[in-house]
């Protein structure tokens, strides 16, 4: 089984803090967390590293949801609020990452 990546508190406060003039890029609705969803969310994530996912639907399973949106994008999930997740993961290159937080594997 794959792992899910971990930050540390002040990183995850750093990122939420970072997150609080982001709009939702991903909607999750109806048809839930399809290839689709997922190849938009991997999209999303290697151009802005940081990103806020919003549950129109499944908002009983967004925890849950948003734990294997994680690991199945190798990305970490920084927190939910609401019906609103927010996930991270650094750029590939060094000098394109904006925020400076290298997760750890759990």
């Amino acid at each position: 089984m794959l792992s899910m990546k971990t930050i540390t508190s002040s990183q995850r406060k750093q990122l939420t803090k970072a997150s609080q003039s982001l709009n939702p890029i991903v909607q999750i609705g109806q048809n839930g967390v399809t290839d689709a969803v997922l190849a938009k969310i991997e999209a999303s994530l290697a151009s802005h590293e940081l990103l806020k996912v919003k549950y129109l639907e499944f908002k009983d399973e967004k925890q849950d949801l948003s734990e294997q949106i994680a690991v199945q994008c190798n990305a970490v999930l920084v927190r939910i609020i609401g019906n609103i997740a927010l996930f991270y993961r650094p750029a590939e290159k060094e000098e394109d990452r904006a925020y400076g937080i290298i997760p750890q594997e759990n």
